[in-house]
């Protein structure tokens, strides 16, 4: 027990590792486990108290995704976003392959305004992923391009991430980066959606469009019942979470919760419905491993990865294995709270140490921010979770669970690669 209390930083990486290896191999949830370990190493190795562990449970988050799924629960249990869905393939004259790249835009747009990528993936989950099953898109696609879209706009001055990394950059006396590496974002996640849109069955989509078909004719003829009163009255509620959010920057949680209870008491849904229609499931996990992610950095975890990071980097490959390093944490940790408070502070005296040009500051930057997102599709992490969670109950979680730890992971060695391409070989930085 000595040698693991001696070494607990070493041993909260290596029990994270076995712990993901053993979800995707045993098909457990990981939230559960990640809770488990949090008390194994917190308290039964270090001898910490069981309010200091439980001191790291992301109770805001809980409260956002717990609200945000019951209310559109409310809105998918009486039907308000099948007809949405529909509405939507009409409007698009059954152009169904189009879809995601419309919505990849619609939610850059709407995250860049100001709710950032978490909130704009929890407004936008429910019914996007309702429609993916409704047309026929693969919910894999969906989830990747439209999630890519909200992450895109994650990093504009108005947004909750860009506020964070404006704010990091100035206290190092850096000032006015803030619109180039918002467009940095925005380049490279339309690079990753693309990928995504085509590997994932967009070309198939496509062939399909060109081919036509009694399924295609259906969905442009396609007939749509109007709105029932109940229905109109959702519908309002959306629009008015989405006005009170964007533009009066209200919390995301509490005011699902106080517009969900308004349409309880107005019986417009059926509150036994709605919860078991909440994916507590996804839930446990995100907030289960928030709590093993904050304890990895009070004991070390996470400045263990620093420093061998550190010592694995010369001035052609900095980029690379930065690159690296941001995506593999951002996978399972946050970017705002983790990578860029800890890694862009440490960018200046990183390439000091390697002997690197100083001008490559701004890339190095870039890059820590852009692959530090890329990653974040990963179901460990918040905006990838969110699409799972909002997956509709005829959607089989498993493959799409699996599919974007893959893919999550995947980007931690294509983001690095694309970020050293971008500002460290070519130097594209906006």
């Amino acid at each position: 027990m000595e040698f693991l209390s001696d070494n607990i930083a070493a041993v909260s990486l290596i029990a994270l590792v076995i712990a993901i290896v053993i979800t995707i191999w045993r098909d457990t949830n990981l939230g559960t486990m990640a809770l488990a370990l949090s008390f194994v190493i917190g308290v039964l190795i270090t001898g910490g108290k069981v309010k200091d562990v439980v001191s790291g449970f992301p109770t805001s988050l809980l409260l956002m995704l717990v609200g945000v799924t019951y209310f559109f629960g409310i809105a998918q249990t009486n039907g308000t976003l099948d007809k949405i869905t529909k509405y939507a393939v009409k409007s698009v004259k059954g152009n169904v392959a189009m879809l995601p790249v419309v919505l990849f835009f619609v939610a850059f747009i709407v995250s860049s305004v100001g709710p950032g990528q978490i909130s704009t993936s929890a407004l936008f989950a429910a019914p996007v992923m309702a429609l993916a099953m409704e047309v026929g898109i693969p919910p894999l696609l969906m989830a990747l391009v439209v999630g890519n879209g909200a992450q895109a706009g994650a990093m504009s001055p108005l947004a909750p991430n860009g506020v964070v990394g404006k704010g990091v950059l100035e206290g190092m006396g850096i000032f006015g980066w803030d619109i180039s590496i918002w467009m940095n974002m925005l380049f490279s996640h339309i690079v990753v959606a693309a990928i995504a849109y085509f590997i994932c069955g967009g070309m198939k989509l496509i062939r399909k469009q060109k081919a036509g078909g009694a399924e295609f004719e259906a969905m442009k003829n396609i007939q749509v019942e109007p709105f029932t009163g109940k229905q109109k009255i959702t519908l309002v509620a959306i629009a008015i979470l989405i006005l009170l959010v964007i533009f009066l920057k209200l919390d995301l949680g509490f005011t699902s919760f106080i517009l969900g209870t308004i349409l309880i008491l107005a019986q417009v849904g059926n509150e036994k419905d709605t919860f078991k229609a909440m994916p507590w499931g996804a839930i446990i996990m995100v907030t289960g491993v928030s709590v093993l992610v904050n304890l990895m950095s009070d004991i070390g975890g996470m400045e263990l990865f620093a420093d061998i990071m550190a010592k694995t980097s010369t001035p052609r490959t900095v980029t690379l294995v930065v690159g690296f390093f941001s995506a593999i944490i951002s996978a399972y940790a946050s970017t705002s709270g983790v990578i860029m408070p800890a890694f862009l502070p440490m960018a200046p005296m990183l390439l000091e140490k390697i002997g690197a040009s100083p001008d490559a500051l701004k890339g190095l930057v870039s890059a820590i921010v852009v692959a530090g997102h890329l990653t974040d599709m990963s179901p460990l992490s918040t905006t990838g979770a969110v699409f799972i969670s909002a997956a509709p109950g005829n959607v089989d979680r498993k493959p799409l669970y699996r599919g974007m730890i893959y893919w999550g992971f995947s980007m931690s060695v294509f983001g690095a690669i694309l970020v050293w391409l971008m500002f460290g070989i070519l130097n594209i930085s906006v």
